[in-house]
């Protein structure tokens, strides 16, 4: 792996491969043009950051004391792409009138206030580090993304996608990157990559949740839903989200869009190169487990599962940045065993288990060989009479000796076994039967 794939060059909400379907299968030019223009303006951001951090949007800033508590500031690149604008809303400032402002600062308050009070973390950080988001970014532009010093919002194009402050999980979803960036700093390649965009996608849906008073059996578990733009919502295609946690792989299956990849379970992982390995499309296996355990605690889901899926990928030590599914299963049954109960702890153990992964450190147990099948002996038949006193005198035992020979040393050779008669009983045969062995199942 190279050292390029490791880092977050980008994190992006709007998965690639669903950009280049669209600009594959658009049939209107300006769907088409939209499409790939966000691709090559993506493109462009991570490699410049794969190359180099990005720039402190507030260089200013940083010579002032650090205020206490929550601290925001929202720009304008005024369809530019110059980072990070022209500021319109600092904190403390009333609301604006132009949506994706007053979205973009009502949001990340919302993810603030949430990680605060659940999770006692104060900002991205644990040190109240200012929430730098730049609304109107570019033209037509398809995506938000987290850049590793802010917060980026496109508008869209109004056709297929909607100003991307519209969906607050997806704010929330943005803004855990920066959570992982100062914890667990899980590189953005195959499956922990699949575990950066999960663990942002739990954050995303708790906050909605949170911000709603939503019980996990009450929420809708979707990712982005109010992004879709009417091209979307019509005939004959079918699109609710771009993901679905509850159901991975059912939240579009459209003639633009294409059918979500998204697996839900190990046999269907995605092991091919694009999409950095696969991290928007094997997070579906993740995201169901957690949502399997949000529902099997009931009530809120971020009072358990929230709680355990946190400490996991969070607390120093634990959660590796090159983790797999195995090791993410093995610290989540592990911290539900410290916060609960062993109860709590094969609730998530089933959950893992239910989508093919053994957690690390722990050996599935190979089912035991079947015993072989017993088969009835052969029936025992008696010989068939002779009818000849020919056959009669051939049949009939031969007279042993009279006498004994004598031996070397003067004793006497015992008499030797008369032979087996013809026509006896013959000798049952055993059949052999090979044991079956199966083969142990390799789980991920």
């Amino acid at each position: 792996m190279s050292s390029a794939a490791c880092r977050c060059g980008l994190c992006c909400i709007t998965p690639p491969l669903m950009l280049e379907t669209i600009a594959q299968r658009a049939k209107r030019p300006s769907l088409k043009r939209w499409a790939e223009d966000t691709l090559a303006v993506t493109r462009s951001l991570r490699e410049a950051r794969l190359s180099a951090s990005a720039p402190d949007p507030e260089p200013e800033m940083a010579a002032r004391p650090k205020p206490e508590g929550k601290q925001r500031a929202v720009y304008s690149a005024r369809q530019g792409q110059s980072l990070p604008g022209s500021l319109i809303r600092p904190e403390g400032a009333p609301p604006t009138g132009d949506p994706a402002v007053d979205e973009a600062f009502d949001g990340s308050g919302a993810t603030y206030d949430f990680l605060k009070t659940v999770f006692g973390r104060a900002g991205l950080d644990g040190a109240n580090l200012r929430i730098v988001s730049t609304v109107h970014y570019g033209r037509g532009y398809d995506n938000a993304f987290w850049n590793g010093k802010q917060m980026v919002y496109g508008d869209g194009d109004g056709e297929v996608f909607l100003r991307f402050t519209r969906s607050l999980d997806v704010i929330g979803h943005e803004l855990a990157h920066g959570v992982t960036e100062f914890t667990s700093g899980l590189v953005y390649w195959e499956q922990p990559g699949a575990l950066n965009e999960h663990f942002s996608d739990v954050i995303g849906v708790l906050v909605k949740q949170w911000q709603l008073g939503q019980k996990a059996e009450d929420a809708d578990w979707l990712i982005g839903a109010e992004l879709l733009g009417p091209e979307l919502r019509n005939p004959p295609g079918h699109a609710v989200a771009l993901r679905s946690m509850k159901a991975p792989g059912t939240a579009y299956d459209d003639p633009l869009l294409g059918k979500d990849p998204q697996p839900a379970h190990m046999k269907d992982l995605y092991r091919g190169l694009a999409d950095q390995g696969g991290v928007h499309i094997n997070s579906g296996i993740p995201n169901l487990v957690f949502y399997r355990v949000a529902i099997g605690f009931g009530g809120y889901a971020w009072e358990k599962a929230g709680r355990i899926w946190w400490r996991a990928f969070t607390e120093p030590g634990r959660m590796s940045a090159r983790a797999s599914f195995r090791e993410a299963a093995k610290e989540t049954i592990e911290v539900a065993r410290l916060l609960y109960d062993a109860q709590a702890a094969a609730l998530v153990a089933e959950a893992w288990d239910s989508v093919g992964v053994v957690p690390t450190g722990v050996r599935k147990p190979a089912p035991k060989p079947a015993a072989p099948k017993k088969t009835a002996a052969p029936k025992k038949t008696a010989p068939k009479a002779t009818t000849t006193k020919r056959a009669a005198a051939k049949a009939a035992p031969k007279p042993a000796a009279a006498k004994r020979k004598a031996s070397p040393k003067g004793g006497s050779k015992p008499a030797a076994k008369p032979a087996r008669t013809q026509g006896t009983r013959p000798r049952a045969g055993a059949s052999a039967l090979a044991a079956r062995s199966l083969r142990p199942t390799r789980r991920g």
